[in-house]
């Protein structure tokens, strides 16, 4: 049996749109099934399990053998998935697939870097089979900035010209089902990008061509990025951790481009066009 945590996240439910079409027996882990209708509509078992009560998590894992981790970005996830690994460990889980971070480092200056490691480390140490995807930054990522894209034609970051080898979350999710469904993949650490190293002046020509009309990257200093993103609601930790994720990219340390993707699935991952055109509509 293979669990899929994050269910209703973007992650979580395009591996199990991919699992459902393949036919594969799963179940989803979530907070409240009530409000999970996309995975009821695909026909999957549903488990109410919370990562903050730890001990609601041996019913979700009872009888799975391969888990897909993943939670949302709080200041609590590090614990969170702490207390999953050692769930998943006394409930006899054989392979945990880790949604990681591309470049996550113990010593990193990036906290959320920081954490994926921690993880990936407590994983090792309970000789269970593993598999860490570490993906770069989402193309995704720019559903975010979607009101300033349709109302002002604009997005803003504060990243300068660094390039960012950016992943389409769709390829992120065939690696997770390659690696939850098929042999090989255990005691592999597969870094995702995309094909391209792309500044955001380029992705903005992209949208552009994609939206046929004018689409405008401006550049920030790092202290209004952050005021404008605890202006939307955003909580103060993880606007301070995604100023840090930022430096990380303006510091050119993302611009990599790496074969995980293919190596996993076997496929080219897409291309930053590809998002563009098949996102157009929500843009629009």
């Amino acid at each position: 049996m293979i669990l899929v945590t994050g269910a209703t996240g973007n992650n979580g439910l395009e591996i199990l749109k991919r699992l459902a079409s393949q036919n594969v027996q799963a179940r989803a882990m979530v907070r409240d099934r009530n409000r999970a209708k996309a995975i009821t509509d695909l026909g999957f078992e549903m488990v109410e399990a919370d990562f903050d009560r730890p001990e609601t998590l041996p019913s979700a894992l009872a009888g799975v053998d391969r888990a897909f981790l993943v939670t949302n970005s709080t200041e609590h996830a590090e614990t969170q998935q702490l207390a999953f690994v050692e769930a998943a460990k006394q409930s006899g889980v054989k392979h945990i697939v880790k949604l990681s971070q591309f470049a996550a480092n113990a010593d990193s200056p990036v906290r959320f870097l920081r954490y994926h490691a921690a993880v990936e480390s407590a994983i090792r140490a309970t000789q269970m089979a593993y598999t860490f995807l570490r993906p770069n930054l989402f193309m995704q990522g720019l559903l975010n900035f979607r009101s300033l894209i349709v109302e002002q034609n604009t997005f803003y970051a504060a990243i300068g010209d660094a390039k960012v080898s950016v992943v389409d979350v769709r390829d992120i999710a065939d690696a997770a089902v390659a690696a939850l469904t098929e042999a090989g993949h255990e005691g592999k650490i597969y870094d995702l990008t995309g094909p391209q190293a792309l500044t955001h002046t380029e992705m903005a020509e992209y949208l552009s061509a994609a939206l046929k009309r004018q689409i405008a990257f401006v550049d920030i200093p790092p202290e209004q990025m952050r005021e404008a993103m605890v202006g939307f609601g955003m909580p103060a930790w993880q606007a301070d951790g995604l100023i840090e994720d930022y430096a990380h990219y303006r510091r050119n340390e993302a611009a990599a481009i790496a074969s995980g993707i293919e190596d996993a699935t076997g496929q080219a991952p897409r291309q930053f066009e590809d998002f563009a055109r098949d996102y157009a509509a929500v843009f629009s």
